[in-house]
C-alpha cells in the first residue's frame, strides 16, 4: 500500500530504533539475517513459543528517544532502549513468576500494568521517575493499525476513477498474462483485506476477493509454496495485482497529511503491474495464520523486516517467509515484512483491468509446477 515516500516519514517515526540500532538490534537479531545454507530455508532451529501470558506485554512503549521495546528471546524477556539492550529477570515469589493477566513485574525497576481501560499496557520504570509509558504499537488488535477517514465516499471515488486512464508509459512491456493464485494449489489461501472493512479505509474497495499475478511471478510463488509445504506451511495472500483505479481511489480517499502512505497514481505501483504480493504464512496442520512481530498494514516500526521485537518464534516465521520468497526472485519491501516484489516488475506496464473483467482464458491451467 505504501509509496517509497513513506521511507522518510517512517524513518522519522523510528529514528531512535535506527540511530541506536547497535543497542536495539542485539547480536542474536543480526545473526538471524545471515544468509541461509544453500540446502535449507530454515533460519536456525525453530524456537519454542513464548509463554502466552507474556505476549500481551511484548511491544513498543513510549515514543521518540524515550521508546523501549519489550521482546522475548529464548524464553527470556529483554528490554531494548536508547542506551542498551539487556535481559529482564522476572521477580519470583515462592517459586512462581509474579505476573497475571493485567500485570507483570520485570525486576525491581521495571513493571508493566494494564491501564484503566483494561486494554492498554503501560511500562513503569524507575529510570523515568515511574512515569507510565503506554504501549504505542497495535498489539494484537487489528483495529488499532493505521486508518484514515476517506475525503469522499469510496463509491463516488470509484465511479470517477473508473472513467480515467492510467498514466502513459513508453515501454516496451511484456504482454500481460495474469494468473489467479487461488487456482495454483489448494494450500494457497486468501484473506483479501480490501474486499471488506478490515483495511485502512474501513470500507470495501475491491468488488471481489481474488488475487492475480503475472505468470512468471505466479510460477515463482508456487515454487516458494513447494519449499514451504514439507516443513508445514502454506501461503495466505492479502493482496496481489491491484488495478490502477484502486490506487487512484486510495490516493483520492486519503487526506493530504496521509498521502505519504499511499502510492502516487501518476507513477503507479508494482501491484498495478501484477508483480507484487502481500502475504504471510499459515500452519498447514491447524489452518491458522502464524504470528508475526507486527500486523499486516500496521504502519509502525513493527512493520520493518528487521524489527528486533516480538518473540523468537514470530521473528523465526518472518525470516522463514523472507528466505523462501528471496530464494525465488522476490525482494522484501524495506518498510513492510509482508510485501514482496518480483524481480521482473520493470518488464510489465501498469494495468487497469478490474477483477471481474479478467478473462477466464487467463486461468493458470498451464502453470509450471
Amino acid at each position: 500500500m505504501i509509496s517509497h515516500v513513506t521511507r522518510l516519514f517512517r524513518l522519522s517515526l523510528a529514528l531512535p530504533f535506527l540511530i541506536f540500532g547497535s543497542f536495539l538490534i542485539p547480536s542474536f537479531a543480526l545473526r538471524a539475517q545471515t544468509a541461509p545454507a544453500a540446502d535449507s530455508l530454515l533460519p536456525g532451529p525453530k524456537p519454542s513459543d513464548a509463554p502466552v501470558e507474556w505476549k500481551g506485554f511484548l511491544g513498543i512503549y513510549g515514543r521518540g528517544k524515550e521508546a523501549h521495546i519489550i521482546l522475548e528471546r529464548a524464553q527470556k524477556l529483554y528490554l531494548s532502549g536508547e542506551k542498551n539492550t539487556r535481559p529482564l529477570l522476572l521477580l519470583e515469589r515462592d517459586g512462581s513468576v509474579k505476573n497475571s493477566v493485567d500485570s507483570i513485574q520485570l525486576n525491581d525497576c521495571f513493571s508493566i500494568r494494564t491501564g484503566d481501560d483494561g486494554k492498554t499496557p503501560y511500562l513503569l520504570s524507575c529510570l523515568s521517575s515511574w512515569q507510565p509509558m503506554p504501549r504505542t504499537d497495535a498489539g494484537s488488535d487489528p483495529t488499532h493499525f493505521y486508518h484514515v477517514t476517506p475525503a469522499q465516499s469510496v463509491a463516488e471515488l470509484r465511479e470517477k476513477a473508473l472513467k480515467l486512464p492510467p498514466p502513459a508509459e513508453p515501454g516496451p512491456f511484456r504482454k500481460p498474462d495474469l494468473v489467479e493464485l487461488a487456482n495454483l494449489d489448494p494450500t494457497i489461501h486468501l484473506d483479501i483485506r480490501y474486499v471488506d472493512t478490515n483495511n485502512f479505509l474501513n470500507t470495501p474497495v475491491y468488488t471481489e476477493a481474488r488475487a492475480f499475478m503475472q505468470r512468471p511471478a505466479a510460477e515463482a510463488l508456487l515454487r516458494v509454496l513447494r519449499k514451504l509445504q514439507p516443513i508445514g506451511y502454506g501461503l495466505l495472500i492479502h493482496d496481489a495485482y491491484r488495478p490502477w483505479y484502486v490506487t487512484k481511489i486510495f490516493w483520492d480517499a486519503t487526506p493530504p497529511e496521509g498521502k505519504i502512505f499511499v502510492a502516487d497514481p501518476q507513477k503507479g505501483s508494482k501491484h498495478n503491474r501484477g508483480c507484487a504480493v502481500d502475504l504471510t504464512l499459515y500452519d498447514l496442520a491447524t489452518g491458522q495464520p502464524v504470528e508475526m512481530p507486527g500486523l499486516y498494514d500496521e504502519m509502525s516500526p513493527r512493520s520493518f523486516p528487521n524489527f528486533p521485537g516480538g518473540t523468537s518464534l514470530q521473528r523465526w516465521h518472518r525470516d522463514l517467509l523472507r528466505r523462501a520468497m528471496e530464494s525465488e526472485g522476490f525482494t522484501v519491501n524495506e518498510d513492510e515484512w509482508w510485501h514482496f516484489d518480483y524481480k521482473d516488475w520493470t518488464q510489465y506496464g501498469i494495468l487497469n483491468v478490474p477483477f471481474e473483467k479478467i478473462a477466464e482464458s487467463l486461468q493458470p491451467t498451464a502453470v509450471s509446477h
